[in-house]
């Protein structure tokens, strides 16, 4: 044996706020072992209250979450984990600093009609994201570019199904489960 470690895999579930990012992480994480991690609990008090308050954050409030999220992969990395992330990723800066945590980060875009997010926004209950943010977070979404390693998934498809669409397209190797 030389000691050498199995390539980690590093994939963040992009999308606006009600693309089911959390529920479709938590799947894959199920499904593959990949360690999960939300990206809203590494906001800061103060991004969470200005989102509570229905004010859109800015880039100055993004760049140290960023980093955060980024450090938090590497450090998994290091230690030969992999991971799932939920973060929405929005614009193609953001996932640059992403990808300056481990040497490949993998992006899975949760993408869909705006009524029907809107629809699930409305719905949602206990989140501290508003709805009313959804249309500012549209409105900067910049979809994945040709030279961004990562597949877009649309959302009305149920979310068992968007897991496993998820596992194949990313060719994600699939945690073998004992049997009773």
């Amino acid at each position: 044996m030389t000691g050498e470690r199995l390539p980690t895999r590093h994939v963040v579930v992009m999308g606006v706020s009600g693309a089911g990012k959390t529920t479709v992480a938590r799947g894959i994480s199920e499904l593959t072992g990949l360690r999960f991690a939300e990206a809203d609990e590494f906001h800061s008090a103060a991004n969470v209250a200005r989102m509570r308050a229905g004010i859109p954050l800015d880039d100055a409030d993004r760049w140290p979450w960023l980093r955060a999220l980024a450090d938090w992969m590497a450090d998994r990395h290091a230690e030969g984990v992999s991971t799932v992330l939920t973060c929405s990723a929005l614009k193609r800066p953001y996932r640059d600093v992403l990808r300056q945590g481990p040497a490949d980060v993998e992006f899975l875009h949760l993408d869909g009609a705006a009524e029907l997010i809107r629809d699930r926004l409305d719905r949602r209950v206990g989140h501290y994201m508003p709805a009313s943010l959804f249309d500012s977070q549209r409105a900067i979404l910049e979809h994945l570019g040709p030279d961004e390693s990562g597949v877009v998934l649309e959302v009305a498809a149920p979310p068992d199904e968007l897991v496993r669409a998820a596992v194949t397209r990313l060719r994600l190797p699939v945690r073998a489960t004992v049997g009773p």
